[in-house]
C-alpha cells in the first residue's frame, strides 16, 4: 500500500510518499492549492491519503474523496498525535510520522461530515463570533462610561431601548467632537459598532431559524422541556449522524463532559472533564442546564440527587446535568422519538434567553425518554 501523507500549511505543504511494505519514503513541496493538490494525486496515485485536522481540511478531503481515494484525517487533539520531549520537529517529519501511524493503524482520526454539515456548523460558530464582538462592544462602552464617572444599569437593562437613546445624545460624531469631550467621540464610534454587529447578529439567527424550521431534527429536540433553536441546532449539527455513536458514553465524551481517569496498579481516580470536543456546544449545554432546573422536574431531581446536599458539588452535578441531557437528545435523534413524560405536558413558553433557549411555566409531569 501507497500512502501519501501531507503536512499542511497555509501557503506550501509538505507531501511523504511512503510505502507500507518496505517503509521507503520521499518528499515534495508543493503549494496549498487544489489544482497542485490534484495533480500530486493523479501523478502519485496514492491508495491512501493522510492530512492534519485543521481550517484547510474540509475541501482537501472533498478533493480527493471525489477523486475516489481512500482519505484519513489524524485527529491532533489525540494523546496520541502529541510530540513529546522531542529534540527535531519539522514538515516532513511531521508529514512521515502521519504516514507511519497510518501504516501501523495507530492514527486517531476525526469523523468528516458532508460540506452542507460543515457549512451550517460553522454559521453556528459564526453566530457566536457575533455574540462576542457584541459583547465586547457593550463592555468597551461601560469603561468609557467609567473612566466619566457615569454608569450603566447592570446586566440587560443597561441596553434597552431607552438607555441606547439616552447615550446617543451624550455622544458626538468623532470628526465633531471637541478636544475637552474625545470620550463622547469614542462613545458614538462604539454605538455605531454596537448597532452594526446586532444587525449583523439578527441577520444570522434569522438565517439560522429559517434553517431550523425546515429541519424536522431540530424540531423533534424542542419538543424537550427548556430546549430552544440554540441548542437544538448545535446538538444536531454536531452530533450530525447519530448512529455513528455506539452509546451515551461515548457522546458525553465526544462533547468533553465526561471525567479524565487515572488508574495505576490498584489506584483508580476520575479527574475533571477532559474539556474536548466542542467548547461552543458545551457552555451551550451547562447553560440550558442551569435554566432547566427551574422548569424540568427530571433535571432538578437529577441534580439534587448528584449533588447530595453539598453546595460543593453543584458543579460537578450541573455538568452531569448537561451530559445526561445531551444523551437523551442523542438518543431522541436515534430514535426518532419525542421526549415524552408520563402526563401531557401543560407547558407554555414565555419567551428565549439570549441564546435561544426556551423559557416555560413549571410542568406538572416528570420527563423522560424513551429508549
Amino acid at each position: 500500500m501507497r500512502i501519501l501523507a501531507l503536512d499542511l500549511g497555509k501557503f506550501k505543504s509538505v507531501a511523504c510518499d511512503y510505502d507500507k511494505e518496505s517503509g521507503s519514503h520521499e518528499f515534495e513541496t508543493i503549494k496549498t492549492n487544489a489544482q497542485e493538490i490534484h495533480d500530486l494525486m493523479a501523478e502519485r496515485s496514492p491508495d491512501r491519503v493522510v492530512f492534519e485536522i485543521g481550517s484547510t481540511a474540509g475541501w482537501i478531503y472533498d478533493l480527493v474523496v471525489g477523486m475516489d481515494i481512500e482519505v484519513q484525517v489524524a485527529n491532533v487533539n489525540h494523546e496520541g498525535w502529541r510530540w513529546k520531549n522531542t529534540k527535531r520537529k519539522n514538515d516532513k517529519l511531521d508529514a512521515l510520522k502521519l504516514a507511519q501511524l497510518s501504516a501501523m493503524n495507530q492514527l486517531p482520526t476525526v469523523y468528516m461530515p458532508k460540506p452542507e454539515v460543515r457549512q451550517k456548523r460553522s454559521l453556528i460558530s459564526y453566530r457566536q463570533t457575533l455574540v462576542k464582538r457584541r459583547t465586547q462592544i457593550k463592555n468597551n462602552i461601560r469603561a468609557i462610561l467609567d473612566r466619566e464617572g457615569l454608569k450603566l444599569p447592570a446586566g440587560k437593562k443597561g441596553w434597552t431601548k431607552e438607555q441606547l437613546s439616552g447615550l446617543r445624545k451624550v455622544s458626538v460624531p468623532i470628526a465633531k467632537v471637541k478636544l475637552d469631550s474625545l470620550w463622547r467621540g469614542q462613545l458614538w464610534v462604539e454605538l455605531e459598532a454596537l448597532s452594526v454587529a446586532s444587525l449583523h447578529l439578527e441577520e444570522v439567527e434569522k438565517k439560522l431559524n429559517q434553517l431550523a424550521a425546515k429541519d424536522k431534527r431540530i424540531v423533534l429536540l424542542q419538543s424537550a422541556a427548556g430546549v430552544g433553536p440554540r441548542l437544538a441546532e448545535a446538538v444536531v449539527a454536531f452530533i450530525d449522524d447519530p448512529h455513528r455513536f455506539k452509546s451515551g458514553k461515548q457522546v458525553g465524551s465526544y462533547a468533553g463532559l465526561t471525567p479524565r481517569q487515572y488508574q495505576s496498579g490498584s489506584m483508580n481516580r476520575q479527574g475533571r472533564i477532559s474539556g474536548q470536543g466542542n467548547k461552543y456546544l458545551r457552555s451551550l449545554l451547562v447553560e440550558v442546564s442551569w435554566l432547566s432546573l427551574r422548569w424540568n422536574p427530571w433535571a432538578r431531581q437529577t441534580y439534587e440527587r448528584i449533588m447530595r446536599g453539598s453546595a460543593s458539588r453543584k458543579k460537578i452535578a450541573i455538568t452531569a446535568v448537561a451530559r445526561k441531557l445531551l444523551v437523551r437528545c442523542w438518543a431522541m435523534l436515534r430514535d426518532e422519538e419525542v421526549w415524552q413524560t408520563k402526563h401531557p405536558p401543560r407547558l407554555e413558553t414565555t419567551g428565549y434567553s439570549q441564546e435561544g433557549i426556551r423559557v416555560f411555566s413549571p410542568p406538572d409531569a416528570v420527563a423522560t425518554v424513551s429508549g
